[in-house]
């Protein structure tokens, strides 16, 4: 793993789930999410996600996890492209 990669994922981790973050005020461990997998830049391509937010595979009241509900999660909280702006922002 790269050093800048090794920074980022470190970086995310202090922030947490950036959904938690931005719609319930909270922090949560995070997993990193890697959106367009990973490729050459992919590692600096992510954001961190709970495991509720990324991998549980539930859509409920409660929330939507990213896996496999990818439409919904969008539609409830932003698009994966917007969370690595906000993500870019909060590290930078």
């Amino acid at each position: 793993m790269k050093k800048a990669d090794k920074e980022r994922y470190e970086k995310i981790a202090e922030i947490g789930c950036i959904v938690c973050k931005l719609f319930e005020g909270t922090w949560s461990p995070a997993e990193i999410h890697h959106p367009n997998g990973r490729t050459k830049n992919g590692n600096q391509e992510t954001y961190g996600l709970c495991f509720y937010h990324h991998r549980e595979g539930s859509n409920c009241a409660e929330y939507t996890s990213r896996h496999p509900w990818l439409t919904e999660f969008e539609a409830r909280y932003k698009t994966e492209e917007e969370l690595i702006e906000i993500t870019n922002k909060l590290i930078n």
